[in-house]
């Protein structure tokens, strides 16, 4: 039986990697095998291609070559990872996919919504997740969160840019409220993934068990 695909999104510094983490260990907890991912990234061949696109010294990159790194990366995530991880049942929970470029390179850098779209259609190989959680909060403490460190080529584009994403990804959740959930990252990181664990209850059986509310 085919496995559930789930994905985090949401602007910089939203707390996906944290939820990621979080979310597959209540996953797993519920006795499912969760294949944790991110994007781009996941196979050797990907996390080069990641370090190539956020490389702050690569500031002169194109963005349609920007955008052809990305879905490269992620076509070879899709074979060699999502869709044998898929086909033996597995729960795949990606910490980002192609509903980013949308909001990155459509929403962001105003490439053309079409062609993103035909992209998108190349470099996801015909997978599509079950559920997208958009973790969802102010822009300006986002961004502060996430460049605390640093930040790196896509962060250093700063706040109006990181603002034309969020509304990207408002957009998706308006035009396909099926798939494309919009969660409250404020507040704690437990309470963040209790919101989580809501929406994702009725895909994984026994996620509720643990907080006692199956």
């Amino acid at each position: 039986m085919r496995g559930t695909f789930i994905t985090l999104e949401g602007a910089d510094g939203c707390g996906k990697s944290t939820q990621v983490a979080l979310l597959a260990d209540a996953i797993q907890a519920a006795g499912r095998e969760v294949v944790r991912l991110r994007e781009p990234g996941g196979t050797s061949i990907s996390e080069k291609i990641r370090a190539l696109v956020l490389d702050p010294d690569n500031a002169e990159m194109a963005p349609e070559c920007e955008l052809l790194l990305f879905e490269a990366s992620r076509a070879q995530l899709v074979r060699q990872v999502i869709e044998p991880a898929l086909a033996r049942g597995a729960v795949v929970l990606c910490d980002r996919f192609y509903d980013s470029t949308y909001a990155y390179q459509a929403a962001g850098r105003a490439l053309d919504a079409r062609v993103i779209s035909q992209a998108n259609a190349l470099g996801s190989c015909g997978v599509t997740p079950d559920l997208t959680l958009v973790l969802d909060m102010d822009t300006k403490d986002a961004l502060a969160r996430a460049t605390r460190g640093g930040a790196d080529r896509l962060e250093a584009e700063g706040v109006a840019f990181q603002e034309r994403v969020r509304q990207g990804y408002l957009d998706l959740a308006a035009a396909e409220p099926g798939r494309v959930h919009v969660v409250d990252a404020t507040g704690s990181a437990e309470e963040v993934l209790g919101r989580l664990v809501d929406e994702a209850a009725p895909l994984v059986d026994g996620l509720l068990d643990g907080r006692g509310e199956a």
